[in-house]
């Protein structure tokens, strides 16, 4: 899940919500969104390897 911050930054959230904090886990930030959605689809391949 990609949002964009107030400074223009896009970040990288977990899908699923972090059992110990109650919110989505920050899995990086990064300049555009291309690069985001880039490491979203390694983040992916990784976990599906």
């Amino acid at each position: 899940m990609i949002r964009k911050l107030s400074s223009g930054e896009y970040r990288l959230y977990s899908r699923k919500v972090d059992p110990h904090t109650g919110k989505h886990r920050n899995l990086g930030t990064f300049s555009s969104r291309s690069a985001a959605e880039k490491h979203e689809r390694e983040v992916q391949y990784f976990k599906r390897r």
